[in-house]
């Protein structure tokens, strides 16, 4: 029987660096790149697909043929005539990245618009995966939209991963962004956070202080990555360190986070532990973090 995830956001218009003032076009986001380390990684009986809105222009079709030029599943896409992709651009300092977007017109913004388109991509897959960004792109309603349907699917027993991944310029307000990402949260059965965005917009002191939030609301599993300090499991009453694995050469991490959920959820999905599945995460990221851009060659990856 195919096995199936579906991963839902975000798909962008990359421009990074290239040297000698070039720029570089490819494709990414957050929830796109970690779908695509999913489908790099996982056996070929799972089925990795994408949710997301595109539009009728030509960068749509370029990033739709890039998608299945990389197995992943398009069925989800909802088609929408005169919108495009959104675009951002990497500035990189010292490995550190910085971003400029364009995405007012972005046809993900309304991928949650057809209730029942949603609920029908949802209700075929096995996983779900989303993330802070996938809300914050959302209007309220859509959002809340989005939200239920992850909770139905939550309820009847499909396994729900979540990104916080805080990007405050992308909501209206901070008391709005926090509550919404907590109801992502609640949501989720997985809630894999990043401990710089917990301590900024959450304020918590430490790791075991995000643990005891997201466990607070419901999740299962929560794994907190704090980059090179490692991440720390907690699963089943018990709390799990696993080390960073240090990159020969810190490049770009533009997709550190979103490689590490690759890299656990495609062992997690295949039979390992949590602390196992963190640890191929770590090993992931750190191939990831030591080449350009956001997604890199497959066979660099280990398995």
């Amino acid at each position: 029987m195919v096995r199936q995830v579906l991963s839902i956001g975000e798909c962008m218009v990359e421009l990074s660096q290239a040297g000698e003032g070039l720029l570089r076009k490819g494709f990414a986001g957050d929830t796109f790149n970690t779908a695509w380390y999913l489908r790099a990684l996982m056996p070929h009986d799972w089925h990795i697909g994408y949710m997301t809105g595109l539009g009728d222009d030509p960068l749509s079709g370029e990033l739709l043929a890039f998608m299945r030029h990389a197995n992943i599943g398009t069925e989800a896409i909802r088609h929408i005539p005169g919108r495009a992709p959104g675009l951002y651009m990497i500035s990189l300092k010292d490995g550190e990245r910085t971003f400029s977007y364009w995405r007012d017109t972005s046809a993900a913004k309304l991928l949650a618009d057809d209730a029942d388109h949603l609920r029908t991509a949802i209700e075929a897959a096995d996983l779900v995966y989303f993330s802070g960004i996938t809300l914050a792109i959302l209007a309220p309603g859509a959002a809340d939209t989005l939200l239920a349907e992850i909770r139905r699917a939550r309820a009847v027993g499909k396994t729900i991963a979540f990104d916080p991944n805080i990007r405050p310029r992308l909501w209206s307000d901070r008391e709005r962004m926090l509550e919404v990402i907590s109801a992502g949260a609640r949501a989720a059965t997985i809630v894999l956070p990043s401990f710089d965005d917990e301590t900024a917009h959450f304020g918590d002191a430490n790791v075991a202080a995000t643990i005891d939030r997201y466990l607070g609301l419901g999740a299962d599993t929560v794994v907190v990555k704090n980059g090179a300090q490692g991440a720390t499991i907690a699963e089943g009453g018990q709390t799990i360190f696993v080390p960073a694995v240090p990159p020969e050469n810190v490049v770009d991490t533009t997709s550190a986070g979103d490689s590490f959920n690759g890299g656990f959820l495609a062992k997690l999905l295949t039979g390992a532990t949590a602390a196992e599945a963190a640890a191929h995460g770590a090993a992931v990221a750190s191939v990831v973090i030591a080449h350009h851009g956001a997604l890199i060659d497959p066979a660099l990856l280990p398995r």
